[in-house]
């Protein structure tokens, strides 16, 4: 359905009351009311002893605060979908019930007021009963890799004092909770580190390893970190393409292609069963590249060592041992394998404990490349979801306990943490999945237009904008069009502009302005304007840039995109609309 962006929940809620007010949950999961008799109606109140549930927890609850109100016909002037199709769509998703899937995706949770849309979106599948359910949503298996051994004994004066000092990403603090199994900053923060660095909070850093990004290009808000990585003093910079950021680097390390250079091995999850997959070298390494996760480590700790300062170096000499041979680490290439081996071992050994395919021993897994697990049984959580209350809760104790938890660590109300984390909700209402207006930046008398990005099917996590097939197949993108970047225009948007399909314009939000190519097209909603993610690279190479060091090709989306985030996981908000523009012919 075409929801206006930021609008999600509107949709989301609406489709839930449309499922109550109906009849039409799957009663085999959520319950029943002890009567029989459907009380679910619209604006109306209705007593919580008056329903059983079985595996959930809180739906009249979640009714009384914010459903009864929310109609198809009110969800219509919100998210500009007519409350006929929200109304059929609801049918036939109940109907479809429980092989029915309300999927999240990033364009619902990576919002600044998204955490509330995306547990409406979820709620749905727990009003259908697909929740770990055949046809259904489903939990990944566990993976039983091993942990990297204890440092404590290794740790100087210094490196615990170090340790102990708050974490820059901000996580924690009052504006960013950063929730992370129900823990006040469990959380990864990364955007937020660049006003940390110009602000000095909590304190400056003298000197960063980046390894295997390219923050000035892929955060929001792009040109905080540029100037972030101006006044840093120092910095070393591991990766694969000589990227934006590399511009700011004083030491530029090769990182390994992960396809065809490196030793590791990656977690995963698909068709129920959880997996571990070996990457192994097919080629030797062209040029002077050290595997970044391992090999610079150990090179680092000799350097250290030949300072003074041997413990890093011990601590690899000592702890990491050859789980075959017993055999301690002599040099970075030793250290990488028997790194990896270690962290793999339960996988590989046929005498370690696990519930999964069995391998006799290393070579049987560098051979095979892959460890799975068991097939799960459906069912599995609904005896216990590992919420607080082990139901699969429409109004969250878990949140709930995560909140006021977070409020007690700063001395003040839920109520005030909502308000610092951009968040509308008040009292009760901020513990069940409900409607939150979207944030956007930007005066629409000014700004008129909604500015919304999608992801390139070509990006290959970011690394693929310096290739040919890249540029010559962009178009698989749709609206996009070959070795260009366009900015999709509603063609009646376009015409009221006076721009047409391959006009140069300059697109501008509060945050900043780039330019790039027009393309009017009907698959955007008029008061919209879509653009791939993507292209506008002034560095990564001589194809990802028009001029390498000086002129993009394209525009970044990220110097439109202003630094705003999801507070409560920590997310950063590019989607939802989060900004307004404007467009001018150049």
């Amino acid at each position: 359905m075409p929801v206006i962006p930021g609008e999600d929940g509107a949709l989301a809620v609406a489709i839930a009351h449309v499922i109550l007010t109906e009849g039409l949950w799957y009663k085999e999961f959520v319950g029943d009311f002890n009567e029989g008799v459907n009380l679910f109606k619209k604006g109306v109140t209705v007593p919580e002893e008056a329903f059983t549930e079985k595996y959930t927890s809180g739906l009249v609850k979640w009714w009384n605060l914010e459903l009864k109100d929310r109609t198809p016909e009110w969800a219509a002037e919100h998210a500009g979908v007519p409350a006929e199709q929200i109304i059929r769509v609801a049918r036939g998703f109940a109907k479809a019930a429980p092989r029915a899937i309300s999927w999240l995706s990033p364009g619902t949770s990576m919002q600044v007021r998204g955490a509330y849309s995306t547990m409406a979106a979820h709620a749905l599948n727990g009003l259908v009963g697909s929740v770990d359910n055949v046809g259904g949503t489903l939990r990944g298996s566990s993976v039983p890799t091993g942990k990297i051994p204890g440092y404590e004994a290794y740790l100087d004066d210094i490196s615990k004092k170090g340790t102990k000092a708050k974490k820059i990403d901000q996580r924690g603090t009052k504006e960013f909770p950063a929730l992370k199994d129900g823990k006040s900053g469990g959380g990864v923060l990364t955007n937020p580190v660049a006003d940390a660095m110009l602000d000095k909070n909590p304190y400056e850093i003298k000197m960063a390893i980046a390894d295997w990004c390219n923050l000035p290009f892929s955060c929001t808000g792009a040109q905080r970190w540029e100037k972030a990585l101006e006044q840093l003093p120092f910095l070393a910079h591991i990766t694969t393409n000589p990227s934006e950021m590399t511009q700011y680097a004083d030491i530029v390390l090769p990182a390994p292609m992960h396809v065809f250079e490196k030793w590791s091995f990656n977690k995963s999850k698909a068709n129920k069963y959880g997996f571990a997959s070996i990457q192994q070298q097919v080629i030797e390494p062209l040029w002077d590249v050290v595997n970044d996760e391992t090999g610079v480590s150990w090179l680092i700790a000799e350097s250290l060592a030949k300072k003074g300062f041997p413990n890093l170096l011990d601590y690899f000499r000592n702890e990491f041992k050859d789980p075959e041979t017993g055999k301690a680490p002599s040099n970075h290439e030793e250290f990488t394998m028997i790194a990896l081996k270690m962290l793999t071992h339960t996988l590989w050994d046929p005498n370690a404990e696990k519930k999964g395919d069995k391998l006799n021993g290393w070579q049987d897994f560098m051979d095979k490349g892959v460890w799975n697990s068991v097939e799960p049984p459906y069912f599995k959580n609904w005896e216990s979801f590992g919420s607080k209350t082990t139901k699969f809760e429409f109004y969250s104790e878990t949140l709930k306990a995560a909140l006021e938890d977070h409020a007690e660590k700063h001395n003040t109300t839920v109520d005030d943490v909502m308000q610092a984390t951009q968040y509308l909700a008040r009292g009760e209402q901020a513990f069940v999945p409900h409607y939150e207006e979207p944030l956007r930046h930007g005066d629409a008398a000014e700004y008129p237009f909604i500015f919304f990005e999608h992801r390139s099917r070509l990006n290959r996590e970011g690394r693929s904008a310096n290739t040919l097939w890249y540029q010559e197949f962009k178009d698989v993108d749709p609206g996009d069009e070959p070795w260009d970047d366009v900015a999709k225009i509603n063609p009646a948007d376009g015409a009221s502009l006076g721009i047409k399909t391959g006009d140069a314009i300059r697109i501008t939000s509060p945050q900043g302005s780039i330019t790039c190519t027009a393309k009017l097209w009907e698959g955007v909603r008029p008061g919209t304007v879509g653009k791939c993610y993507g292209q506008g690279h002034w560095a990564y190479g001589k194809i990802a840039s028009l001029e390498y060091g000086k002129t993009p090709r394209g525009g970044n989306n990220n110097e439109i995109l202003p630094s705003d985030f999801e507070r409560l996981s920590g997310s950063t908000a590019r989607h939802g609309g989060v900004t307004r523009i404007k467009i001018e012919k150049v």
